[in-house]
């Protein structure tokens, strides 16, 4: 595809490289902000570089955040069941369900030897001290990742990693499809597979 100018070229390089978005919608997109008053493209730049300067994590659910101090403890909150997520999209789903009132705890990624992501890449050892230094008894861990190779994967080391602590360790139910990305799932099966979790046996892998 030809170019007006090279900026134009530019942004839709840069703009295409979003999920989702191909060379034609980041066009439309770069037409589109032109014909915008200028005030509008600053302000749409001002919010982006303070979403990457100014967002925080919680250092101990590792979860989006506008403070470093955990948000998802709260008196409402179950503090004997901690949910294990790839990332923060799948604590908003599961939240969305309303059928799940404990914690969280955001690996950051599920282990992909091909695109080089280990166990040491994610939030896995801030997890074991979290279980092991709380100040409330962690009873069960769910693990709520997506069924494709991946979480199968991440689901099973960590299976490994947490059988010293004899926790009851579960999984959601597999009503969600298999290869399925959790953030994707509509609310009704989310739920139902929270619900209906099941415990998770090493020995079946």
């Amino acid at each position: 595809m030809e170019y007006p100018t090279v900026l134009i070229e530019n942004a839709v390089n840069e703009i295409s490289k979003l999920p989702g978005i191909g060379k034609k919608s980041a066009l439309r997109v770069v037409l589109k902000l032109l014909k915008e008053k200028p005030e509008y493209t600053e302000t749409l730049s001002e919010a982006l570089l303070k979403l990457r300067n100014e967002t925080k994590y919680c250092r101990i659910c590792h979860m989006i955040s506008n403070t470093e101090e955990c948000t998802c403890i709260t008196p409402k909150r179950d503090t004997s069941v901690i949910c294990v997520v790839e990332d923060t999209p799948d604590i908003m789903a599961i939240q969305q369900t309303a059928q799940y009132n404990g914690l969280f705890h955001v690996l950051g990624g599920l282990i992909s030897p091909i695109d080089g992501i280990g166990p040491e890449d994610l939030n896995i050892q801030s997890l074991t001290d979290r279980i092991q230094n709380a100040e409330y008894q962690v009873k069960e861990i769910i693990l709520a990742l997506s069924t494709n190779m991946e979480g199968d994967t991440t689901a099973f080391y960590l299976a490994k990693k947490l059988k010293p602590f004899n926790l009851k360790l579960t999984t959601i139910a597999r009503g969600v499809p298999i290869g399925g990305e959790l953030e994707f799932a509509d609310e009704i099966t989310l739920g139902r597979s929270i619900v209906k979790r099941i415990s998770y046996d090493l020995n079946e892998d």
